[in-house]
């Protein structure tokens, strides 16, 4: 009788306990990811639609996902964000209020090994490496085509007021500088008033009825930093017995529902796509930065731009 030596007993057993430990563990199932996002608030209906695309898509991918509402108050922000480290959770997301004031929160987070994803809204820092990675879109870009649209729609003239954002916003920032930029190679373009409506769209309501009191007939057009302000500037328009998207030009950025049918409608006569459903592509993104792997430091959304040639073949199939 043959007897296999005892070193083939010890290898033979060996490989039937790693088989054993590989067979356990394809059965463990894998731990959710753990994800905390703090979002600006619920100033807008384009917000609201972010919140929900974050929010639905976490409960598809089973994230356990840690939501923050700030109202509109950055140390709200930075009180969550510090509550997400205690937490620990494998990755941040903040939607930033303001582009400044967020080194000393973020240097914390990198102190825990947490990565933060910047969603929608820059920030300005020296120090880059406080955060993995930006997913939004150019706003930038969005105030230069707004602007291009509006030197062709009113044949390069026109006195302007500019309803902006959030002071000290990055879309506010870069809306308000985009559209400067752009209407300076057009002499007869001139912005005669600007103030903030804080992208509410009682604020853009209540700054279009001063406008309107302040400038009586000298305005021709309103560029607005979203569509929400825009909507609230055609309420005082038509309150005050003139006709928005007539008498009024009023150009706009976000591209809701609302503002596309408000094309249609005859009441605005612009809108430049920022769209808000960045769920997928955030979790994507966290889920790759948990794995170790390398992800870009910008990723931008592409936006379009709506007017009466094509709002209304857009509509039927638009989710926001």
């Amino acid at each position: 009788m043959h007897t296999l030596p005892r070193r083939w007993f010890s290898l033979f057993a060996g490989a039937l306990a790693l088989l054993a430990a590989g067979s356990l563990l394809a059965q463990t199932p894998k731990k959710p990811l753990k994800i905390g996002f703090s979002q600006t608030g619920a100033e807008s209906a384009w917000r609201t639609a972010n919140t929900v695309s974050m929010k639905t898509e976490a409960e598809k991918r089973g994230i356990d996902l840690k939501f923050s509402d700030a109202q509109s108050k950055q140390e709200n922000q930075i009180r969550a964000v510090r509550s997400f480290i205690t937490q620990g959770v494998d990755v941040i997301v903040i939607a930033p209020i303001v582009e400044t004031g967020w080194d000393p929160v973020l240097r914390e987070a990198k102190r825990a090994h947490i990565p933060v994803i910047l969603t929608d809204r820059t920030i300005k820092t020296e120090d880059e490496s406080l955060y993995a990675c930006f997913i939004g879109s150019d706003f930038y870009e969005e105030g230069r085509m707004a602007a291009d649209w509006l030197a062709k729609f009113a044949a390069g003239k026109g006195n302007i007021v500019e309803l902006q954002g959030t002071p000290g916003s990055a879309p506010a920032n870069e809306r308000r500088k985009a559209f400067a930029d752009a209407i300076t190679k057009y002499p007869g373009l001139k912005i005669i008033d600007s103030q903030s409506g804080d992208f509410r769209r009682a604020g853009g309501k209540e700054v279009m009825e001063a406008f309107l009191k302040k400038h009586s007939k000298a305005i021709d057009v309103v560029y607005a930093h979203n569509d929400d302000m825009a909507l609230g500037a055609a309420q005082a328009i038509e309150e005050a017995g003139l006709k928005p998207g007539k008498d009024i030009t009023i150009v706009t950025i976000d591209a809701i529902n609302e503002a596309i049918q408000a094309i249609v409608d005859g009441r605005i006569n612009c809108t430049v796509e920022c769209s808000p459903l960045f769920g997928p592509k955030v979790y994507e993104t966290a889920a790759k930065l948990v794995a170790g792997e390398k992800v870009p430091k910008k990723a931008y959304n592409k936006d379009e731009l709506f007017d009466s040639s094509n709002a209304a073949a857009a509509l039927p199939s638009r989710v926001y």
